[in-house]
């Protein structure tokens, strides 16, 4: 699958949105279309991802990483649970990494991508 991620800042930096188009690397052929909104809260004090991909769509708190170059979110549906860590490189590259566990099994790798700014 080769992957695009389009990330702005809307409303004077107050919210993030990402999409992310997946295509399939013979033919383009949609595989995956998703949108996200991160925004903060100031009376809470935190951050909250609402994300959309294939009629539904789900919504998790967000928790900057200690350093701030990046975040962590995860969420759970009934027995699956997933942990992603985003991370901003030297080179203003976005790293994610996330597992997925079903049930009592361990976690395994769900993804790990890059994604490189446009020149």
């Amino acid at each position: 699958m080769l992957q695009t991620e389009e990330a702005q800042y809307k409303l004077d930096g107050l919210i993030v949105v990402i999409e992310g188009v997946g295509l399939t690397r013979s033919g383009g052929q949609p595989l995956l279309q998703a949108f996200g909104i991160v925004s903060f809260n100031d009376e809470s004090g935190t951050y909250h991802l609402r994300a959309f991909n294939d009629g539904r769509f789900l919504e998790t708190e967000m928790k900057p990483l200690e350093e701030g170059k990046g975040m962590t979110w995860g969420f759970t549906l009934g027995q699956i649970r997933t942990n992603s860590v985003l991370r901003i490189n030297e080179h203003g590259e976005w790293t994610e990494f996330a597992e997925i566990s079903i049930g009592s099994q361990p976690p395994k790798k769900l993804l790990e991508l890059t994604v490189r700014p446009q020149k």
